[in-house]
């Protein structure tokens, strides 16, 4: 019996002497190593090595790995080959910046289970002596970063080497360069370990497409999109009901049913409300699809999806619906989308009165150009208020109306852009807007807000809130701000946020979006009806108030 058991205590001696380590934990460290040489060491960042290639290689050569001590040996060689590191005397200079840090995190180069002291040395001294120069992988337009000199292996599966090789490409781009990182619901180095098996079983396009876009949504940022269209296909379709609808209280209710080539009639009528789409809700079907849709919170997701909840790859589509008290299912028709005839209306006003007596105007601040604001400002200036329907996108029109309607130039926004020569981190700058001028609007300034309201109309929409008479009225913003970094991932398009903005005093917009003062959001019944019930409640503010 002793001699059995000190069998077993010297096999598990040597056992935890070799500290074996699993398949992901050598690929998580290998995703972090060349992402970090690919941004900080010189030789690497400047693009003196076919980077991608020695991925490549590396993959291979972790096969032969099995323990701590052999993949120690493959990072200390691996560096030692990239070449030698000169010291950066300008990188050890005091610097007073005040950095932006919620992102940056080498913490990882000190895990003694992963790295040995030789090795975490190493890397450390990397980071001391790092590039601070031009990078052959990044490019800068003014304060902003771009990627470039990536090469492109098509979305098409190839291969485990290539897959992975998208997925640590992706997650070091947002290890380093995506501001908002932080408030990822999944903890960004959580999401490596899950992706890591998933990109390994993959073995076809759809799978590996599907799959990409799922790591793209771990973003949580409405910014952030893939555009597949083997993914579009396959989880929507390309047939459609030819309805136009909107979306409320978790129901979809019909405001126009379109004509169709074939002069055929369709099921429906306006005023129905689906709320049934082949046996599932329209929450069930938003959740179904939500684990491949980025957004920022559950208003931007619905806000994604909604406009892809009536497609299907069938000729027909079942709906169960509510009409005049009733409920009924429908099986209707669907149509691809060039059989649909959508007939056009008189296109909106970009600004009008609401009434005979002048003293409301109202802006469509999606249609108002630059161009057109001072015109828009001669003819409304005279209003006792004006409504500024931002549940839209605007046409770069912040500066000119700053300069007529805020009585001086005030701090608006903090930005924090990345940080190049520190890749992870990130600085702040505050930005003003308006100028002085005795002569600004000293009316009520009312701003329409809902989900649709996101990125540049959210900047534009905090700078309305410097005005002294400022309202805000309906529902959250979409609570993705900031410009956007596009790029290719398997050569799909797609992007995310590129700089982090805030509220001057630091407090976040990004997945919270801007809050109304006063709250109000579309209903079921006020749909049907033909209101705006966001309107309504800003024009009933304004009689109050008065």
């Amino acid at each position: 019996m002793r001699k059995y058991s000190l069998f077993i205590f010297l096999f598990l001696s040597l056992h935890f002497s070799a500290q074996i380590l699993s398949e992901n934990q050598k690929l998580e460290s290998l995703c972090r190593v060349w992402g970090f040489l690919k941004y900080y060491h010189p030789h690497v960042s400047k693009g003196n090595l076919s980077w991608d290639q020695q991925l490549f290689k590396k993959i291979n050569e972790l096969e032969k790995v099995n323990d701590k001590k052999a993949l120690n040996n493959l990072y200390s060689n691996w560096i030692a080959e990239i070449g030698k590191v000169k010291e950066c005397t300008e990188c050890l200079q005091e610097n007073n910046t005040p950095y932006f840090l919620k992102n940056f995190d080498l913490s990882w180069m000190d895990n003694s289970d992963i790295f040995t002291p030789e090795v975490s040395q190493k890397l450390h001294y990397i980071e001391n002596n790092r590039n601070i120069g031009n990078q052959h992988y990044l490019g800068k337009n003014g304060r902003k970063v771009f990627f470039r000199n990536e090469n492109s292996y098509g979305p098409q599966f190839s291969s485990k080497q290539i897959s992975l090789l998208e997925l640590f490409r992706y997650w070091n781009y947002v290890e380093y360069f995506f501001p908002y990182k932080y408030e990822t619901d999944q903890n960004w180095n959580d999401v490596l370990t899950e992706m890591i098996p998933k990109f390994l079983s993959v073995d076809n396009d759809t799978d590996y497409q599907l799959i990409l876009a799922e790591l793209v949504t771990k973003t949580d940022d409405s910014h952030a999109y893939l555009f597949s269209t083997l993914i579009s296909l396959h989880q929507y379709g390309n047939r459609k009901l030819p309805v136009e609808y909107s979306y409320a209280e978790g129901k979809l209710v019909i405001t126009k049913v379109n004509e169709n080539r074939f002069h055929e009639k369709t099921p429906f009528n306006i005023g129905d409300v689906i709320y049934d789409v082949k046996g599932k809700t329209i929450p069930q079907i938003i959740n179904s699809l939500g684990k491949y849709i980025p957004a920022s919170n559950s208003w931007g997701k619905v806000n994604k999806i909604k406009s892809k909840l009536l497609f299907s790859n069938n000729d027909s589509l079942s709906v169960k619906l509510e009409r005049d008290g009733q409920n009924i299912e429908v099986t209707a028709k669907t149509y691809f989308v060039k059989d649909i005839i959508v007939k056009k209306g008189s296109p909106p006003q970009p600004w009008k009165f609401l009434d005979k007596e002048k003293k409301v105007g109202y802006v469509n601040m999606g249609i108002l150009t630059k161009d057109e604001v001072n015109e828009m400002y001669r003819n409304l200036s005279s209003a006792e208020s004006i409504i500024f329907d931002i549940r839209n996108y605007p046409k770069l029109t912040i500066i000119p109306l700053s300069e007529l309607l805020l009585p001086q130039s005030t701090t608006y926004y903090q930005f924090n852009f990345p940080e190049t020569s520190y890749p992870g981190k990130f600085y702040s700058r505050k930005n003003n807007i308006g100028r002085k001028n005795p002569d600004y609007y000293k009316g009520n300034v009312i701003v329409l807000v809902d989900e649709n309201t996101q990125s540049q109309a959210e900047t534009t929409t905090m700078m309305f809130k410097q005005h002294p008479n400022s309202k805000v009225i309906g529902s959250n913003t979409s609570g993705a701000n900031g410009d956007i970094i596009k790029f290719k991932i398997a050569d799909l398009d797609t992007c995310f946020t590129g700089l982090g903005a805030y509220y001057p005093d630091g407090r976040e917009t990004q997945r919270i979006g801007i809050i109304p003062d006063i709250l109000i959001k579309p209903t079921v019944e006020g749909i049907k009806n033909g209101k705006d019930e966001v309107l309504e409640r800003a024009l009933l503010y304004i009689k109050n108030k008065n």
